[in-house]
């Protein structure tokens, strides 16, 4: 009997997140998505082939469902971070939206982003970037959930001066340039999204 994950309604990048960890969890050899837009089809089925997996896509009445047949090759995180060296990875968070270009959508992005980030020592929060981790910031919850499985938070103190907001900081500590200079020299990889 093949396994159900229903994401209809459910904004990026959810229908994949949903995707993954049921086929890490599921014992059954189907597991069968139900979507309910073409991007979300096509990004459950790119995320599903990237695993070895097998997809066939039916479509009915505008919602599509995806027959992801497992293959050989799921990755399991858990055991992949034992037997890998894991960079030290940071990220370097200039702004409190994603892109340039519309607001609404760089606040989408910026969420979107913190929902899907699996793989990080340190996140480093300067100009802008500092809003996100105030009181009232839309991914707060995201980072706060970082935090707690040990990805380090540091937020320019300078910044959140000159923004007004040190008092309203509620995920990880007030910095300064000297640690911000010295944790991206030391860094193996800095992504700033």
């Amino acid at each position: 009997m093949a396994n159900i994950i229903d994401t209809r309604g459910l904004s990026c990048p959810q229908p994949v997140i949903n995707t993954k960890k049921a086929l890490n969890e599921t014992k059954e050899e189907i597991l069968t998505v139900i979507v309910d837009n073409v991007v979300s089809r096509d990004n459950v089925r790119r995320f599903a082939e990237s695993q070895g997996c097998k997809v066939k896509v039916e479509e009915k009445k505008g919602e599509y469902f995806l027959n992801i047949e497992k293959g050989l090759a799921i990755k399991d995180e858990s055991k992949s971070k034992e037997t890998e060296k894991v960079d030290n990875i940071v990220f370097y968070i200039k702004s409190d939206i994603m892109g340039v270009g519309d607001e609404k959508l760089g606040r989408v992005l910026m969420k979107a982003f913190f929902k899907t980030l699996v793989e990080s020592k340190k996140l480093i929060f300067v100009n802008s970037g500092v809003k996100l981790t105030i009181e009232g910031s839309e991914v707060l919850e995201e980072i706060k959930e970082l935090e707690k499985r040990g990805v380090e938070v540091l937020s320019c103190g300078t910044c959140l001066d000159y923004y007004n907001l040190k008092e309203k900081l509620r995920v990880g500590v007030i910095s300064n340039m000297y640690d911000i200079v010295n944790s991206l020299m030391e860094a193996d990889k800095v992504i700033s999204p």
